[in-house]
């Protein structure tokens, strides 16, 4: 059977990850836009990381809720919804005034975050045979990868040439249009008869489950308490011009694709928990690389490009999940994307504790070796519990 998705399913797939490129970039632009709205707004840079946090936390409470509510709804026109009101909560976060309420809106926006980008994964994996399942998932992903090489570098163009509320704009934008690609492209197959909303919690009991979900919520805080303040570091501790910002994230955004499609073929060679390994440890020493750059433009720059290669894990995970979540596959998917976002949430709150303690620019990075090594004590316990 061919390892690419059956014709028809082809621009649905495309509109997918289009939604997927409109997260991505609003994400991630949001760590890159943190000097401009810090400033704008007069607050401090470590406060300012609470609007980054907001939206991860609000993926973390949104990924359960709408997994539950549209377990029984057709998928086109749940994902749809989801990503229409994504659309418009990021367009109010470029409208409204004040901090307060650009961290209020990007909670709101995190919501349908994971339920989203969960069971597009899944549409996209199910139209593969089970053992090319990861590239399945890798064609959404990479709607999120992509958009660190081109739609956050933009956001953060447009930040700076129009105003950091454009960035926030942008995406909304995209998402608007993902929506109506979806409602034009997607199958229009009814709701699941075999759908049971309280079966799909039940997977929060799982212990297999939420071992594979604890990897990824505190293994990924590393990549998230480097990267929330990346640019931040560039600007305060080297003379690089404004422009080097956007290179800094696409370096990153060139080194999360190419780790998504090599986190694919390593998950198929290895296995899911062995590549998680494999990741994890290479995760380390990016982090280490990281906190040894700063101070150096160059060097930065590169490891951007390095730390993007490891956030790859999802793709493991992704795909484990599928392996343990039984019938709760709906819950189970957009869960990974809370997890990924509980450590979007841990990791700049961690970070952000020590810049503020006066530890310094390098700080972020030790703080993201002490997370990595947590994921892999979490990973040992999964494996511990797997051959019991």
């Amino acid at each position: 059977m061919s390892a690419s998705p059956p014709s028809g399913l082809r621009p649905a797939i495309l509109a997918l990850a289009l939604g997927a490129f409109a997260i991505g970039t609003s994400e991630f632009a949001a760590m890159g836009l943190l000097p401009w709205y810090a400033d704008d707004l007069g607050v401090s840079e470590a406060r300012a990381g609470h609007v980054i946090s907001a939206y991860a936390f609000g993926v973390v409470v949104g990924a359960p809720v709408t997994s539950f509510l549209g377990a029984r709804l057709p998928r086109r026109r749940y994902l749809a919804g989801l990503i229409a009101a994504y659309g418009v909560l990021n367009l109010l976060a470029a409208a409204l005034p004040g901090f307060d309420t650009l961290v209020l809106t990007r909670f709101l926006a995190g919501l349908p975050h994971g339920g989203f980008l969960g069971v597009a994964m899944l549409l996209a994996a199910d139209a593969l045979p089970r053992e090319a399942r990861a590239r399945g998932v890798t064609q959404v992903l990479l709607g999120l990868t992509v958009a660190n090489i081109l739609g956050v570098p933009l956001a953060g163009m447009l930040g700076q040439a129009l105003g950091w509320r454009s960035g926030f704009a942008l995406p909304g934008v995209l998402a608007l249009v993902s929506a109506a690609l979806i409602l034009r492209y997607a199958p229009r197959v009814g709701v699941d008869p075999d759908a049971r909303p309280m079966e799909e919690l039940r997977a929060l009991k799982n212990v297999p489950v939420l071992l594979v979900l604890a990897v990824g919520a505190i293994g990924n805080g590393g990549l998230f308490a480097v990267y929330a303040y990346l640019s931040a570091a560039l600007l305060a501790t080297t003379t690089a011009p404004g422009w080097v910002v956007p290179l800094l994230l696409s370096a990153f955004g060139v080194g999360a694709t190419l780790g998504s499609i090599l986190a694919a073929r390593l998950t198929i060679r290895l296995g899911a928990i062995r590549a998680c390994f494999t990741l994890l440890l290479f995760m380390i020493l990016t982090q280490a690389f990281c906190a040894l750059a700063v101070g150096h433009a160059g060097a930065m720059v590169a490891s951007a490009l390095l730390l993007g290669l490891g956030s790859g894990i999802f793709v493991p995970l992704q795909t484990r999940l599928m392996d343990v979540a039984g019938r709760a596959q709906s819950m189970a998917a957009a869960m990974n994307h809370a997890a990924f976002n509980a450590a979007n949430g841990i990791g700049p709150l961690a970070a952000g504790m020590a810049l503020d303690a006066g530890w310094g620019w390098r700080s972020p990075g030790l703080v993201a070796i002490g997370l990595t090594l947590g994921g892999l004590s979490m990973l040992a316990l999964l494996v511990r519990h797997s051959r019991r």
